[in-house]
Formats: structure tokens, C-alpha cells, sequence
């Protein structure tokens, strides 16, 4: 759902119409773009490194 269709301002709503929806536009984008990254990227830690203190003593 975009955010004129949230909203009760029709001076939004109105820009909505006249640029688009940047900040739904946004969202989408970003959400892609962590999608496309966690396939190439594995976030996770090491186990060892998760698990113990590998600090030098």
C-alpha cells in the first residue's frame, strides 16, 4: 500500500500524484538490495568466533 493511500493530507497525496512515491519507491529498492546481497554475501559469524573469547592473552 503506498503512502497516499495512508495518508489524509492532500498536499501529499497531490505530490504523491505529481513524483511518485519516493519513500514506497525506497523501500522497495532497499529491500531488493538486501535480498540480492544476502544470496552473494554470508552475514553470519564463524562458530568459533560466535561461541569463545579468541582474544589474544
Amino acid at each position: 500500500m503506498s503512502a497516499a493511500a495512508q495518508s489524509d493530507a492532500p498536499i501529499y497525496e497531490r505530490l504523491i500524484r505529481e513524483r511518485g512515491d519516493v519513500a514506497a519507491d525506497a523501500r522497495r529498492t532497499a529491500e531488493a538490495t538486501w535480498r540480492e546481497v544476502s544470496r552473494a554475501v554470508d552475514f553470519r559469524l564463524p562458530y568459533a568466533t560466535a561461541t569463545h573469547d579468541v582474544r589474544p592473552r
